[in-house]
């Protein structure tokens, strides 16, 4: 039973990396126009959120213009807000991960060191794609 708990946990943390990952690499991805950069393709940026509040709120050309300043005031604050957090996060689950180690067998840090490379190779290959899509 506490192994299976144990299991779980480990799941858990490696999986919101990865998610938390994935996030960072997409809002990393998006050009100045909410779109990812170099593919024209319209993210969940604040293009998006544009095109979501004019829908929703009818919004007039006038407003548009009134609005959209503000859309791009506070993205690079988002932007920022987001990579310090996925930088805690992270600093977290590396933490946690290393004080779990010491806990498992031989047969368990194993397959650990297994996941943990494998959640490296992740984000080894999430920071290459980044690099790869802002250098066009």
């Amino acid at each position: 039973m506490k192994t299976n708990n144990m299991k779980r946990n480990l799941l858990t943390l490696v999986t919101a990396g990865a998610i938390a990952l994935g996030g960072f690499a997409l809002v990393n991805a998006q050009d100045g126009n909410g779109g990812v950069a170099g593919r024209g393709f319209r993210g969940h940026g604040h293009q998006f959120a544009m095109q979501h509040l004019t829908k929703s709120l009818n919004l007039t050309p006038d407003q548009q213009a009134k609005v959209q300043p503000l859309l791009d005031q506070a993205k690079p604050q988002i932007i920022a807000i987001h990579k310090d957090a996925m930088q805690k996060t992270q600093a977290i689950i590396d933490k946690t991960m290393s004080q779990i180690r010491p806990m498992l067998t031989a047969d368990q840090q194993a397959k650990f060191d297994a996941l943990q490379k494998a959640r490296q190779d992740l984000r080894n290959a999430m920071q290459e794609l980044h690099a790869a899509m802002t250098a066009q």
